[in-house]
């Protein structure tokens, strides 16, 4: 057979690699050092992408829609039959991974193929699935079998994990309301449809410029940003300018209040609230929170005014050296630190703190390194290997993919990870994870292994040298690593609950404790090595790195903070007064932020993640202190200790979301999750890092 592929060009760079560089990397390192070569293939029949067979052409989406819109009719027939023979959550968990394969497959094709034919038929395929959901959603007789074994039992044996994802099952299709009379459940239907083109019209709003006639623009300020005609276009706040005019004219500016933004978030709270009424909650939060790891807003509440309290002396610490810089900076005595401000200390301390000249730290943070540095991490915690697999013609959507085979020192394949790392034309330009297939026990014993995709926006490598990564997508990297090996090391009876298919405030856990790994020096070590001369990082640069990114944390921490009470606020009891957002924005501000509101500005207006994370914004912030937590107790005197990655992946990534998450948090830290001792953990993190920082900051400003 003649193929002239990547492993061909990969042995060719190899030895370049070894003669110039005189290298030891590992194999897989050296893989993702070399530039991915373009497979040529002459005599091999495409496997078409992910190895189905009816994606060798983009048309193979219509037999993938056809075949499950048959399959969906045979599970539903299935599910309402009087003789039915399995348990109802198989059923419904057969009838969501038939739809979930093609519906992950088709999202992910439709916004990373290169090709227009193949993203077209996905999106077709996309929006088909949702119209067999939605058919599924008003289903009655589904919703009723369902319904009965919820509340009375099933027919057959079940267990604790069955009765969980049954509930779960039962939720998602009462978010529709098809619980509730006809004409209450037409309500809800028009008010999840207006509450999306609400979403989209305000999300669109918030990324708009501000526009201004120059006559409304101080003559003194109008050189700083780019003109039209009469105008004066704002693009965004200026965040990094070292003049602070600009700075303070382009928040004062770009975050004018708009009457129309004003008005779609307004509306979008209103029936927001409106839903959540509708369906038996108290305010939309309620509902949001609904099998969530904080369970209740009252505990989020609760949380974040602990937090708060413990947080505001170290913040205004904060804001105290920041004064300080720009006292400095300006020559200006009497100068205090303002909110266009803290983006920009924060960023020049970090750059005064490392001292970093022409990049030094790039070399020392190759891709294949730091590849190498994952699976080293990944044995010593788990017994689990990252093994570069070649890929069969047609297998990948794009030229320059990689594929891990996830590998168990004793239990074998895991599943596969396909790395899209490298900028492209067209891709989008954000670090994410995909679940194409997710895990689940098959019925004959089998296990169906998962595959997901991690995306990043890397530059691509050249033949001169491998892609180097800064410190900050190093921490990338590790925290989309993370979501991936979640998927991989679930061990899951049901696909709807595997992996990072759990609550959304804890599907962060996994990738954010990553990210402790790749803050430690001990870990760094491992992997931080020049690409040219193997020399490994030196202590100093070490010491600053790690050191850099804990600057001006709590000034940080309190404003997701204030993000967080803010999003509360927004969908909690007062939602259905229709009170001005920016009025609220006041309140909460004075009460959980230490810089005060700037008059006549509205950034709430830019705040897109209203929409996708309505209710939900402290989700990161809850993340990251059970993160924290976990890391202090089991990881943080030693980042190799194989016990505690066995405890850890059995007790909490073997079960994805099968589990309730705030059940699996308290058995793994034997602690109930209250909010004080929540927030005594990320208080003391804070506390110590400080501490590990001030010498670097003393010497410094």
């Amino acid at each position: 057979m003649l193929q002239i592929g990547r492993s061909t060009v990969s042995a060719a760079l190899q030895h370049y690699f070894q003669q110039k560089l005189v290298s030891t990397w590992s194999p897989l390192a050296t893989a993702f050092n070399a530039p991915p070569g373009k497979r040529i293939n002459f005599t091999r029949e495409d496997v078409g992408l992910f190895r189905m067979p009816e994606l060798r052409t983009f048309d193979g989406f219509y037999l993938l829609r056809d075949n499950v819109e048959h399959k969906t009719q045979e599970l539903i027939a299935e599910a309402i039959s009087p003789k039915r023979q399995r348990k109802i959550v198989d059923i419904f968990d057969e009838l969501s991974d038939s739809l979930c394969k093609v519906a992950d497959l088709a999202e992910f094709i439709r916004i990373a193929h290169p090709k227009n034919k193949y993203m077209q038929a996905a999106e077709e395929a996309c929006i088909s699935i949702c119209g067999v959901v939605e058919s599924l959603n008003t289903h009655k007789p589904l919703y009723q079998a369902l319904s009965k074994v919820v509340e009375q039992g099933d027919i057959l044996p079940t267990s604790e994990v069955d009765k969980h994802v049954a509930k779960l099952f039962l939720f998602d299709f009462e978010q529709c309301g098809i619980h509730l009379p006809e004409e209450e459940r037409l309500r809800v239907v028009r008010l999840n449809d207006y509450i999306l083109q609400l979403g989209q019209k305000f999300m669109n709003g918030a990324s708009q410029p501000t526009i201004l006639h120059s006559r409304q623009v101080p003559e003194s300020i109008r050189n700083y940003f780019p003109t039209s005609g009469d105008n004066v276009i704002i693009t965004g706040l200026c965040t990094n300018a070292e003049n602070v005019q600009m700075r303070e004219a382009a928040y004062r500016l770009y975050l004018q209040p708009l009457e129309s933004q004003e008005e779609l978030l307004k509306d979008l709270l209103l029936c927001r609230h409106e839903l959540a009424r509708s369906c038996g909650f108290e305010t939309y939060a309620h509902r949001a929170l609904n099998a969530s790891t904080m369970e209740r807003p009252e505990l989020v509440r609760e949380f974040i005014d602990e937090f708060s309290d413990q947080l505001r002396p170290r913040a205004e610490a904060d804001f105290t050296l920041m004064t300080k810089m720009k006292r400095k900076e300006s020559r200006q005595p009497n100068a205090l630190t303002e909110i266009w401000d803290t983006p920009y200390f924060t960023s020049q301390l970090k750059r005064q703190s490392l001292e970093e000249q022409a990049n030094e730290f790039l070399p020392y943070f190759s891709l294949g390194g730091c590849m190498e540095g994952l699976d080293n991490l990944l044995q010593s915690l788990y017994g689990v290997r990252l093994e570069n697999t070649e890929m069969e013609p047609g297998e990948s959507w794009a030229n320059d993919i990689y594929k891990l085979a996830v590998v168990h020192e004793n239990e074998g394949l895991l599943g596969y990870i396909y790395c899209d790392f490298f900028e492209r034309s067209g891709k989008p330009n954000q670090d994410c994870h995909f679940t194409i297939q997710g895990g689940k026990r098959l019925p004959g014993g089998g296990y169906q292994l998962p595959i997901v995709v991690v995306m990043l926006g890397l530059a691509q490598p050249r033949w001169t040298g491998p892609t180097l990564l800064s410190p900050s997508r190093v921490d990338n990297l590790f925290h989309e690593m993370g979501h991936a090996m979640h998927s991989m090391l679930a061990r899951t009876e049901f696909q709807h609950v595997t992996g990072t298919r759990c609550s959304t405030d804890f599907a962060e856990v996994p990738s954010v404790l990553m990210e402790y790994f790749a803050s430690d020096p001990r870990v760094l070590r491992t992997f931080a090595r020049h690409f040219q001369t193997h020399q490994p990082i030196s202590e100093d640069m070490l010491r600053r790195l790690c050191a850099s990114k804990h600057l001006f944390a709590a000034s940080e921490t309190q404003l997701q903070v204030f993000y967080s009470a803010l999003d509360q606020e927004y969908h909690g009891e007062g939602a259905g007064a229709g009170r001005n957002t920016t009025e609220i924005l006041k309140d909460v501000q004075n009460r959980y932020y230490g810089l005060p509101y700037v008059e006549n500005t509205a950034w709430q207006l830019r705040f897109s993640h209203l929409v996708g994370y309505g209710a939900k914004y402290y989700s990161y912030l809850i993340s990251k202190t059970i993160a924290s937590w976990i890391w202090q107790t089991y990881f943080e005197a030693n980042p190799f200790n194989r016990q505690a990655g066995e405890k850890y992946r059995s007790e909490i990534l073997a079960h994805g979301g099968a589990v309730p998450s705030r059940k699996l948090v308290a058995n793994f830290l034997q602690r109930e999750m209250t909010p004080s001792i929540l927030a005594h953990s990320l208080i003391n993190e804070i506390d110590t890092d400080e501490s590990k920082i001030k010498e670097l900051i003393v010497s410094k400003i």
